[in-house]
């Protein structure tokens, strides 16, 4: 079934990355008077050109979606099931071209990370559409029956990030469409390619108006998040962007999930096996160049063994290649965009310019042509730092030292973030407690960062409003409705 769909009209021939790309808007694939061009991080080269819609594009897209709706809500969840299974098996027939097309425009190593990123999202795409919202009876007795039903909300506008461009296309659609509601995604500008090869699949499986995507600058994001036939807004990005988007959206009471920006801590108990943390640690931290919002960003190491944390962590750093995403040898890969990169390097200059200790890195070479940032560590900086208080979207890191457990926590809580943590040690009673005390939505034991496909996800203060994923995922995507009927 997803093999035939692969091989139709519209199917990504292999390595044919330069063909050219349309919107998806009402099941067509729309072509654009203008167009942008989208780079490889890794030389800053040309991939292709993505075409620019306008306000007339985005309003094309959000109308096919209003009327789409009434027909694909009324379909039974297991005829959505269907369909979005078939959509998952024409994305696994043509894997391995997205897997080289994420590398060239993301710039993440293709054999390891985008890999990585492609086989964690496809799989997904089933054991959610299989997920359901049953219906559920609060109260019954002789007089009354009290049921909580829910409802699709209508359209969803999903607007989505540059560091894992595949894998939130699905995450922000999927839910949406298994709970009846039909979608227009806006991918960004700086990572389209992904979002549009999936829109041409999309437009062989789903009812027209269903499934939309709509490509070009912020501009387009805040039609979506003022428009009143949008019923919610799922987005995932930076804390600052996050905010303006709640602002748009109350215009119109809006429904809104937000996934945004994080200064996780990693936190090594004195009973921690330090040893065996280091590789676990710097994945934590240095995963897709530091570009994820739950990286730990704050690594707080018990004084007792922080000397030699720090020997041990640079020793292993020491030993990932940072380079092009399309050479095999390499463990990380560039910064996706020139915006980011001049982020980090203001950040790299304000380290210098302090005098911190940086026992690895922290000069980035402005004469290579792609967006190479060395992986960098620095040694116990002020805790009023900047390195320390911002968020670097970046393979940067503090390790800091600490001597108290109230202190460290105190410190860790000291953020307006709070997305995520890693807490390391050998008595887990311990580190659950420990755990307990952290302000963050999301917290894991003794290992890196993983997305269990039905726990929930999302943060705590200014990293996050409402969860994805899991049962309060999907109900995030719905109204409730509380039905009460007189028994006779």
């Amino acid at each position: 079934m997803g093999v035939s769909i692969a091989e139709g009209k519209n199917a990504i021939k292999p390595a044919d990355f330069n063909a050219p790309y349309g919107l998806l808007i009402d099941g067509d694939i729309v072509t654009t008077d203008e167009g942008f061009e989208v780079f490889n991080p890794a030389d800053n080269s040309v991939i292709a050109s993505a075409p620019q819609g306008t306000r007339e594009h985005m309003e094309r897209a959000i109308g096919a979606a209003k009327r789409a709706f009434p027909a694909w809500a009324a379909l039974t969840a297991d005829e959505r099931e269907a369909i979005i299974v078939e959509f998952f098996e024409a994305l696994e027939a043509q894997k391995d071209d997205f897997i080289t097309l994420l590398s060239l425009e993301q710039g993440k190593p293709r054999h390891n990370q985008a890999t990585f990123e492609v086989n964690l999202a496809n799989p997904w795409i089933p054991n959610t559409a299989k997920s359901r919202l049953e219906t559920k009876v609060l109260v019954e007795d002789d007089a009354h029956r009290v049921e909580l039903r829910r409802s699709p909300l209508g359209v969803v506008g999903a607007i989505i990030p540059w560091n894992y461009p595949y894998l939130h296309v699905l995450w922000k659609t999927v839910p949406a469409l298994i709970t009846g509601n039909t979608v227009v995604l806006k991918p960004s500008p700086y990572t389209p390619l992904c979002a549009l090869r999936i829109g041409e699949l999309a437009a062989q499986v789903f009812p027209p108006g269903v499934f939309n995507i709509v490509t070009g600058g912020n501009e387009l994001g805040q039609i979506l998040t003022e428009s009143p036939d949008v019923g919610m807004i799922t987005f995932t990005g930076s804390t600052e962007t996050g905010t303006k988007i709640m602002a748009s959206a109350a215009g119109t009471i809006k429904r809104v999930t937000l996934e945004l920006g994080g200064n996780d801590p990693a936190i090594l108990l004195p009973d921690a096996d330090w040893q065996d943390a280091v590789p676990k640690v710097f994945n934590a931290a240095f995963g897709n160049s530091g570009q994820w919002c739950i990286a730990a960003k704050r690594i707080y190491v018990h004084r007792s063994f922080h000397e030699d944390f720090v020997k041990a962590f640079v020793a292993y750093a020491r030993t990932q290649k940072v380079g092009d995403g399309m050479d095999p040898t390499s463990d990380l890969g560039p910064i996706n965009n020139r915006m980011q990169y001049n982020k980090l390097r203001d950040l790299f200059e304000d380290t210098r310019r302090n005098g911190y200790d940086v026992p690895l890195g922290g000069t980035i070479d402005e004469s290579l042509d792609g967006n190479f940032v060395p992986v960098t560590i620095v040694n116990n900086p002020p805790e009023d730092s900047r390195i320390v208080q911002e968020e670097p979207f970046g393979p940067i890191v503090p390790v800091l030292v600490y001597d108290d457990i109230d202190d460290v926590i105190a410190r860790a809580n000291a953020t307006v973030f709070g997305l995520g943590a890693t807490v390391w040690g050998r008595d887990e009673e311990r580190a659950l407690a420990v755990a307990d005390r952290i302000d963050s939505g999301n917290v894991w034991i003794n290992q890196g960062q993983s997305h269990p496909d039905h726990a929930p996800f999302g943060g705590h203060k200014q990293s996050g409003l409402s969860v994805e994923h899991g049962d309060e995922g999907l109900a995030s995507h719905t109204n409730n409705k509380t039905v009460v009927i007189r028994k006779r």
